[in-house]
């Protein structure tokens, strides 16, 4: 029998996936002062006996200010990359699915309360507040504290805080990094026109707004040595006169000749006055187009919830992975159910083994060797 294209392995340098389902990074606001707590170990753990074939890490923020929210994971110091071992160490116990983690930066989207909470920015005077930086002094919504330009300096302390980052990354044993270009964070606002509105080397033309993305990616490369560096970014701003899809392409050909195997293509978050025209795959084409015109592999993501949907994605080649984010927070063992419905085969918890319904008796492969 043939294996469906979305159960079938994957192999991007050094890491190799037994299928073609992403867990998309989803941030859990429940960090301490950047530390994860077992809040993660749960929730990363849960994810982790899924069956996909690759668990990515929340937004990690490389420096405090670079956090969305008081409540996010970081990896800056000792003490939060001690957290993360923790986790991570409790997970690959019973677990041997590979790890990612998303590096990022919020920039102007920073400093924000819980989303439960209303998710409003807080001001630098705030208890949990603090002031934001961004490529220009234009904040993301009116009325909201506007942040700071970066200068030079602080572009390069953000630049080697990232290769740091990294480094804990590399250190920790993770197996691929993913930086985050995208949803409006700091590294998109420097790419859109709508948001980088500098004079100097870094604004103006688009080779220019590339620069200091691909500045990033240089020095995370360099810092995290013989594992995949790959990047998320948005395919478009959905604003008139914004970042689009042709510019995307070019940020993903610049991005494969400095070595990028794997770009992650979502779109929007940049620019309260999007217009997202949101229906079941609705950011597939973006992803399509990147693939069209690089030799990357590619990641496509948005309300992809349908198995038979997963499989064309991949099966037509529009992608060569699924992401899945609120799909598999409500469905932890959507991998499960979808090799059910294409009669794939999907790895199991030895522990989880008796589970298996007698329709499906060749569904999992067993964890041999597994606590």
């Amino acid at each position: 029998m043939t294996t469906p294209a979305l159960f079938a392995p994957a192999r991007l340098g050094s890491l190799t996936m037994d299928n073609r389902i992403v867990i998309a990074p989803m941030c859990q606001y429940s960090a301490v002062d950047g530390c994860m707590t077992d809040w993660h170990q749960i929730h990363l753990g849960q994810l982790a006996l899924s069956g996909a074939g690759l668990l990515t890490i929340e937004a990690t923020a490389v420096v405090p200010e670079g956090r969305i929210s008081y409540g996010d994971v970081g990896l800056w110091d000792d003490a939060t990359e001690a957290a993360m071992a923790k986790v991570l160490e409790s997970v690959r116990r019973h677990s041997p699915i590979p790890i990612a983690i998303q590096l990022a930066h919020a920039g102007r989207k920073a400093s924000t309360d819980l989303p439960w909470k209303g998710g409003a920015q807080l001001p630098p005077d705030d208890a949990d507040g603090w002031q934001t930086v961004a490529p220009s002094p234009m904040p993301f919504e009116a009325g909201e504290n506007a942040p700071q330009a970066l200068d030079r300096a602080e572009m390069v302390r953000i630049r080697d805080a990232f290769a740091d980052a990294a480094r804990r990354a590399h250190r920790l044993g993770i197996d691929a990094v993913q930086i985050h270009a995208a949803h409006g964070y700091l590294l998109h606002q420097f790419l859109s026109p709508l948001s980088n509105r500098r004079d100097d080397d870094y604004g103006g033309s688009l080779e220019n707004r590339m620069r200091f993305p691909l500045e990033v990616f240089d020095a995370v490369q360099t810092a995290f040595p013989g594992k995949p560096v790959t990047v998320r970014v948005s395919g478009t701003d959905w604003v008139e006169g914004g970042w689009d899809v042709e510019q995307t392409i070019a940020f993903a050909q610049a991005l494969e000749a400095r070595g990028c195997g794997l770009i992650h293509v979502s779109s929007g978050g940049l620019d309260p006055r999007q217009q997202i025209p949101v229906g079941p795959s609705y950011q597939v084409p973006l992803a399509r187009a990147v693939k069209q015109a690089t030799g990357m592999q590619v990641v496509a993501v948005g309300l992809i919830t349908d198995y038979d949907q997963a499989e064309a994605i991949v099966g037509t080649g529009d992608a060569d992975y699924v992401a899945l984010a609120r799909t598999i927070l409500y469905d932890p063992r959507w991998p499960w159910h979808a090799a059910a419905h294409l009669s794939a085969r999907v790895r199991a918890a030895n522990q989880y083994l008796r589970s298996q319904p007698r329709q499906h008796r060749t569904l999992f492969d067993f964890e041999e060797g597994a606590a």
